[in-house]
Order: structure tokens, then sequence, then C-alpha cells
């Protein structure tokens, strides 16, 4: 194989595709796609299920403006969604917050964790950055099941959804969708303008040719924190919206297993393209839910399905079809 067609074989799908007015257009349009789709399927799926879903998807997207844009692959991810989701449920239930203001804190947690841990971890690439990542998240997980405010082994249970800004109340699912769509697709808005802002246009730079684009006088290690930030932060936010949907935060969201799990929604549904880590998040969370009468096999199925797309599109299920298209998604 030559050089040139191994560096095309390892590029993202988002950067293989060139992008422009039609492309533009074309994502516009699927932007109205999503957005219809998230007004009518609570009519057809339970939403409770959709709302998990929409959470998940986007933590998924967070992790993907990381490690498909930024070129920086964490294992510890969990922490910053599963401590926004304590605090959250903390502040919702003992200080009484308001579900805007619980779902704020939680979200300004994760950002200020992520802070402190990029700092950390940026100065070291590669297997050493995601090391690092995996031992810092550790440290969050067994804080979380020491600490006496998490409620340890037990967690933060019956958390209130509470009334949106003191007036509309989150006890119905229905009113509670709405909220959790409006979140999702606004998270979705920002990471799409982040990617295809010239921010985003470094980033891609200092993933594809780090040397380089140092010589063009790019401070790389800021940019990779900036990026780091802002995806703990989303990252955050999902996990805040998680608890007041469930009214729960467990040691679950801070377990290793977290990690791994948005990691297989990312790379299931296409790492590097803006759209596939929904589609990942949809098809990983389906299977958890109704194949759950199969008890701990769930986990061996999502194990090979994850080889499935590894062997057989390792762009993903989404990046496959962008490449069959000729479109970027």
């Amino acid at each position: 194989m030559s050089s040139a067609a191994a560096s095309t074989d390892a590029t993202p799908i988002a950067t293989a595709l060139p992008e422009g007015r039609d492309a533009k257009a074309f994502h516009r349009l699927v932007f109205v796609i999503i957005a219809v789709l998230l007004a009518v399927l609570p009519f057809i799926l339970y939403p409770v299920f959709l709302m998990k879903v929409l959470c998940f998807a986007l933590f998924a997207l967070a992790f993907n403006l990381l490690l498909g844009y930024g070129g920086l692959l964490s294992f510890g991810h969990a922490a910053y969604f599963g401590m926004a989701s304590y605090v959250t449920a903390y502040t919702a239930k003992v200080w009484g917050l308001t579900p805007e203001l619980a779902i704020l804190g939680g979200t300004l947690m994760a950002a200020l964790l992520g802070l402190v841990f990029g700092a950390l971890a940026i100065r070291r690439q590669g297997i050493y950055f995601s090391m690092i990542t995996l031992a810092l998240a550790q440290m969050v997980f067994f804080f979380s099941l020491q600490a006496k405010f998490t409620g340890g082994e037990d967690g933060i249970q019956a958390v209130p959804r509470g009334h949106l800004f003191g007036i509309i109340s989150l006890a119905d699912d229905r009113v509670l969708y709405a909220l959790v769509a409006v979140i999702f697709f606004l998270g979705l808005l920002l990471i799409y303008r982040i990617i295809h802002s010239p921010f985003g246009q470094v980033l891609k730079a200092i993933r594809d040719n780090e040397p380089r684009a140092i010589s063009l006088g790019y401070r790389a290690n800021q940019y990779k924190l900036a990026v780091f930030v802002l995806s703990t932060t989303l990252a955050g936010l999902a996990g805040s919206t998680k608890a007041i949907v469930f009214q729960l935060a467990s040691l679950t969201d801070v377990h290793w297993s977290m990690s791994g799990e948005v990691v297989l929604m990312t790379l299931v549904g296409g790492m590097g393209t803006v759209f596939g880590p929904i589609l990942g998040s949809f098809v990983i969370i389906a299977m958890e839910n109704y194949l759950a009468q199969f008890g701990a096999w769930v986990t061996i199925i999502q194990g090979f399905v994850f080889v499935i797309c590894v062997l057989v599109f390792r762009e993903g299920i989404l990046g496959l079809v962008a490449r069959t298209l000729k479109r970027p998604l």
C-alpha cells in the first residue's frame, strides 16, 4: 500500500470528503430531519427510552468532538459525565435548586474538572494521554465511592424533577422530553458550529499533522486543552440531564465501563462524522433495552457488533453511508 493510500485510509470520513455549499445545504436538510424526528418519535416510542438515547447521544457527540476532531483518545470521560450527574442530583435534592440551575451546576463542575484534568493530561500524547485520563477517572470513581454526599454504593436516589424556571412541572415524561430534546438539539448545533469554525479547522490541522501546525505558529497544547474542556463540559451537560431524567446518580455513571461505552457508541456510529455518534448511541441503547432478556449476554452481543464494525466498516455505520453517498455526514 502506498503512503498516499495509507494516509487516506487513516483519515476520518469527515475530512476525506470535501465540504462546500452543497454539503452545507445537505447538512441543513439533515438538521431539519432530526428536528422532525425529535417532534414525532415520542408519539411512537417510549419517551423515557428516547430521553436516554438523547442523553447518551449528546455524551457521544461530546466525546467525538475530542476524538474525531481533536485526535485525543480519552479513556476517562465517565468522570465528567458522572460527576456532573452527582452534582446535579445533590443540588436538586438537597439544596432544592430548580432543574435548570441544577443542570447548570453539574455542567460547570464538569467544565472545571475538565480544565484541571486536561491541564495535567495534555502534557502527554498518544497512549500516555489515554492512560492518564483513565487514571484520573478512576480517582473520581473512588472519590465517589467514599464521599458522603454521593451516597456511596446507593448513589443519590429520588431526585426531584422539579419545576423548570419554577413554573413548568417536569413530572410529565412528555414535558421533560421536550426539555431534553431542546438541550440535545442545541448541543448538536453548538458542536456543529465548533467543528466548522476556524477553531475547528485548526483542530483538524493539529490532529492530522501537529508538527506542521506548530510550525505555522499555532499553539497546539492550548487548542487541545480548549477542545478537551469543551468536550468535558458537553459530557457534563449530558450527565446532568440524565440525572434529572432518571432521578438518580450512581456509581455506574463514573465507572470505567461508561467510558468504554461512549467509545463504542462513537466508533459504531462513525468517528469523525458529525451525526454518527447519534446513530451509534441509538443502536447501543436499543440493544441494551430490547435485548435485556439475555442478561449478561448483551455485553457479548455488543462486543460482537463492535468487532463486526471494526472488521467490515471501520468508518462506522454513518461513515460508510457518507462514503457511499459521497457526502460528509
